[in-house]
C-alpha cells in the first residue's frame, strides 16, 4: 500500500504542504487507526509505503511560524531560506528564481514590528517554504521523522520533490 501524504496539512496542495510530520491528518483518522492499518496489512503480507516531502513544509508548520516570529538572523530562520532582498530597501527578491507553480520563488514577509522584512524561498508555492538542508536541525528532524514511522511499522518511503532539496548555498541567479 502506498499512501500519499497523510500527515496533518491545510490541504492547499493535496497534503504535500505538511504541517506536522509526526501525526495523521484528522480527516483520515488517528495514529491508532494508522497503526491498525499497518498491523492488518502486515498480517496479510502487504508492505506499507508513505510519501515524504523533504523539500518543503506548510507555511502553517510550527517551525515556519516560529521563524516568522523569531526574526532576522535567528536560528529558527536558518531552518529555511530567509534572505535579505536586493535593490533599494531590499524591495527585490534575493535572486531571479521562479516557482514551479508560477511566479517568483520568493515571498517577502512583514516583520513583527510591521516593517518590510526578509524574503523566504518556496520552490513550489508561497504556502510551501523550502527547508534549508544545510541546517543540522532539518537533518535531525527528518532522521527523527523517518525513525518515528519505521518504528510504527512502515516499510519504506517514496520521496517527493527530492531533486529540489539540494541548493547552492549562495543561491545564485538562474
Amino acid at each position: 500500500i502506498w499512501l500519499t501524504p497523510c500527515f496533518p496539512s491545510p490541504q492547499r496542495d493535496h497534503g504535500y504542504d505538511v504541517a506536522d510530520y509526526f501525526d495523521i491528518e484528522p480527516t483520515y483518522g488517528t495514529l491508532a487507526d494508522f497503526d491498525e492499518l499497518v498491523a492488518q496489512a502486515r498480517a496479510c503480507g502487504i508492505k506499507m509505503l508513505m510519501d515524504v516531502v523533504p523539500n518543503h513544509c506548510s507555511s502553517e508548520h510550527a517551525w515556519f511560524q516560529d521563524a516568522l516570529a523569531a526574526g532576522r538572523g535567528s536560528a529558527a530562520r536558518e531552518r529555511f531560506w530567509f534572505r535579505d532582498g536586493r535593490g533599494p530597501n531590499g524591495d527585490e527578491p534575493p535572486n531571479n528564481w521562479q516557482a514551479l507553480f508560477d511566479g517568483p520563488a520568493w515571498t517577502r514577509v512583514t516583520e513583527r514590528d510591521g516593517s518590510p522584512g526578509q524574503w523566504y524561498l518556496h520552490t513550489f508555492t508561497p504556502w510551501q517554504p523550502d527547508f534549508n538542508w544545510h541546517d543540522p536541525d532539518v537533518v535531525d528532524h527528518f532522521d527523527r521523522m523517518l525513525t518515528f514511522w519505521f518504528d510504527r511499522g512502515v516499510d519504506g518511503f517514496r520521496v517527493d520533490a527530492v531533486i529540489f532539496v539540494g541548493k547552492h548555498a549562495g543561491l545564485p541567479d538562474a
